[in-house]
């Protein structure tokens, strides 16, 4: 039987977290299974108490706001599994979803990372994601197949390949991670899956979803459905995707599109929902991309002026 390890990582949120916590252990029973908690520099450290409330859990603190790629890379250097599952702090597990998860990459090597079929958690029956249609370069968009349909059963039972999977849960092969690196943490946040399936794949690997396998997303609890912090990393990343994975031609195209259709668009939103405040954040967004390496290790503003 294969290891897996379950990787979360919280910030503030530390009922959200036992909450999916609790959801593992009423749930799943696969035997060949650690959990690992990494607490993001939340403002009140959960760590101690958790560490006596939970003593068969693995919890790592860190002192600094690490993002989710960081944080998420943090809990992948303990990780002893076969398979990383990579899960947010505000899912909740249904029985079966490992098992299933487990069958699928023990049955296919060249599956490299797997998601399940993803429901909102305050609508179980809206579906929020059933795989992802390809990217396209030059706008820097593509589609969340199923995305807020109600599910009449119209995905089921599909266990194939996909463009994307999925940050909110996602299983990964150690093999492909070590072929093709750790999340690039210069996305902090956004975006930084997206960029990872990208490399697990030109690392020989597929993305799959399986919808067989699900689990339910309380989708932005930790940083809100619409905020500054959200609005100005969704630009900043979108920009910086393209950066690191588009061909030239493509990548110069999208530069034009953005810079004189998407800015100019969004300005004229802010103004009209008058929402000022995101204006900075917006011409923030694109600043960074003309004065960091899209490998940098630097993410310019720091999380506590943006948020």
């Amino acid at each position: 039987m294969k290891k897996v390890s379950v990787v979360t990582v919280n910030f503030n949120q530390p009922s959200v977290t036992e909450e999916m916590l609790l959801s593992i252990k009423n749930t799943s029973t696969y035997s060949n299974i650690e959990i690992i908690v990494v607490d993001n520099a939340s403002k009140a450290d959960p760590v101690p108490a958790w560490r006596i409330k939970y003593p068969e859990i693995i919890f790592i603190r860190s002192d600094i706001n690490l993002g989710f790629a960081g944080g998420n890379n943090l809990g992948l250097t303990v990780a002893t599994g076969d398979y990383i599952f990579m899960v947010n702090n505000d899912t909740e597990f249904t029985p079966g979803l490992v098992e299933k998860l487990v069958e699928v990459m023990d049955g296919n090597a060249a599956v490299g990372m797997l998601s399940p079929k993803i429901k909102y958690f305050s609508d179980k029956n809206l579906i929020q994601y059933a795989g992802y249609t390809p990217m396209n370069y030059y706008t820097c968009r593509n589609s969340v197949i199923g995305l807020k349909q109600k599910d009449e059963g119209q995905f089921d039972h599909i266990t194939a390949p996909t463009a994307y999977c999925h940050g909110a849960a996602m299983m990964i092969r150690k093999e492909a991670i070590e072929k093709a690196g750790m999340m690039c943490e210069n996305f902090f946040l956004y975006y930084e899956e997206v960029d990872w399936c990208e490399h697990i794949i030109r690392a020989g690997f597929n993305a799959w979803v399986c919808t067989d396998a699900l689990i339910y997303h309380k989708e932005s609890v930790s940083v809100g459905k619409k905020s500054k912090l959200k609005e100005y990393f969704m630009n900043r990343n979108r920009i910086l995707f393209i950066r690191r994975n588009a061909p030239l031609f493509k990548k110069i195209f999208f530069y034009f599109y953005f810079l004189l259709l998407v800015v100019p668009r969004n300005l004229v939103n802010y103004i009209k929902e008058k929402q000022y405040d995101f204006i900075p954040m917006l011409l923030k967004a694109v600043w960074w991309n003309f004065t960091h390496s899209k490998n940098s290790s630097n993410l310019g503003y720091p999380i506590n002026t943006i948020a």
